[in-house]
């Protein structure tokens, strides 16, 4: 556990600094652009290569060095974050610098974060994994408070390039804290015997884990039914979560401070909600924890989208993130009742697989689908007699908060019906 905690205090600040840097990344957007295409895109442009690269990175810790692997990635993610405040600093950073690199710090944090999956077995004893998971999730939702709270005081302050100096600040305090770790950190397994050899093999590997992961989650159904209800409901909600920020901006003048202190608090609510799910363990009807979490952050959603008031959007958030603990670790403990242990690796990973694609669609069309939302509030105004602007308000924005009220509704009834239909027909 020793070694555990001090990787987790290293990645806790490191977790904080790069939050900060990607807050502020979509404050600069909001501000060069007025898009709320252009901010989604960062996160389109984060998750992409991850499709490809997650089957790569999930087969490499079992060849290779785990330090060596999270010192790499962190690394390489440090070298990118450098380049933005450079670019930055020179006021030659542009938009489409910004995806790149963001493509880029998608790979590496892709390979960290199945590094350090994989590593925790090896470092922690098998009787503390529930813990160190519950650790884990406050460990993020601990960097979703600090960050965007420190970002929206310090941006307008210090600028996008003195972000990214506390972030390589945090970076390197991390990277010691892995060095410094003893060398059973290091623990190898033993098919690495030959790398040329296991590099060679890694394609075929590859391809065939992930056809079997398919077609075992055809052939069960409750697998299968359960992935498309989860994939809807994560399309909807990651729309929601990619737009309510530039929502915020658009309808507060572009007031960072707000917006950080909302962004923090759904933090507050989801280590709150992390730790309620860790004492009390959930519903022993897993489905009946996705669907009730369902209701509430589509209620949520929907209040965010229709008050435009500073306090109501706090409480908003926060609640939108209270259950998404709940409903992971329902979801998750019905795949691991349901997936044989010596199999999970494989089903996981197209799951997760899946999960990145739902989540790269939900950013790519959370732009377009706004921008259309405006267009057909523009055409509501002109010819209806309903007040749509006291309703949504008057733009920029309101195309924004239409959106977040459909992707609410959807997410709401997707949960009722799953409490009232869904729950009591299967399992």
């Amino acid at each position: 556990m020793k070694t555990f905690v001090i990787l987790c205090l290293g990645q806790v600040l490191s977790s904080i600094g790069s939050g900060m840097t990607y807050f502020s990344l979509t404050i600069w957007v909001w501000q060069k652009t007025n898009s709320a295409a252009s901010v989604a895109l960062i996160l389109v442009f984060y998750q992409l290569p991850q499709i490809i690269i997650t089957p790569l990175s999930g087969v490499l810790p079992d060849h290779f060095s785990h330090k060596k692997l999270l010192i790499g990635s962190d690394l390489g993610s440090a070298l990118c974050t450098f380049s933005v405040g450079i670019l930055a600093f020179l006021q030659i950073l542009d938009v489409k610098y910004i995806y790149l690199i963001a493509s880029i710090i998608g790979c590496f944090g892709n390979l960290q974060t199945l590094s350090y999956i994989t590593l925790i077995p090896l470092i922690v004893p098998s009787q503390h994994h529930a813990r160190v998971s519950s650790m884990g999730a406050i460990i993020i939702y601990s960097a979703g408070i600090v960050a965007p709270a420190l970002a929206g005081i310090l941006f307008p302050v210090i600028g996008l390039t003195g972000i990214t100096i506390i972030d390589m600040t945090t970076f390197t305090i991390a990277a010691m804290t892995i060095l410094i770790l003893p060398m059973a950190f290091q623990i190898k397994s033993n098919k690495r015997t030959n790398q040329p050899l296991v590099i060679a093999q890694l394609k075929e590997q590859l391809i065939g884990n992930i056809i079997f992961g398919f077609k075992y989650i055809y052939r069960h159904s409750n697998l299968s039914k359960i992935l498309i209800i989860f994939s809807l409901f994560s399309f909807v909600e990651g729309i929601s979560d990619v737009i309510y920020q530039p929502m915020i901006l658009a309808k507060t003048g572009g007031n960072t401070e707000l917006l950080g202190i909302i962004v923090a608090l759904g933090g507050v609510g989801g280590i709150l909600g992390g730790t309620i799910c860790s004492i009390w363990g959930g519903f022993k009807k897993r489905t009946t924890g996705i669907f009730a979490g369902f209701v509430i952050i589509g209620f949520s959603r929907l209040v965010m989208g229709l008050i435009a008031r500073p306090q109501l959007w706090l409480i908003a958030n926060f609640g939108a993130s209270l259950p998404s603990p709940l409903i992971t670790s329902s979801y998750m403990a019905i795949w691991y009742k349901k997936v044989a242990q010596e199999i999970q690796g494989r089903v996981l990973a197209v799951d997760y697989l899946i999960g990145t694609v739902i989540s790269s669609l939900a950013g790519l069309a959370a732009g377009i689908l706004a921008n259309r939302a405006l267009l057909v509030l523009t055409n509501l105004n002109d010819f209806s007699i309903l007040p749509i602007n006291k309703i949504f308000g008057p733009p920029p924005g309101s195309g924004m908060a239409l959106l977040m009220v459909f992707c609410g509704v959807i997410a709401f009834l997707l949960g009722l019906w799953g409490l009232l239909i869904y729950q009591h027909r299967d399992d």
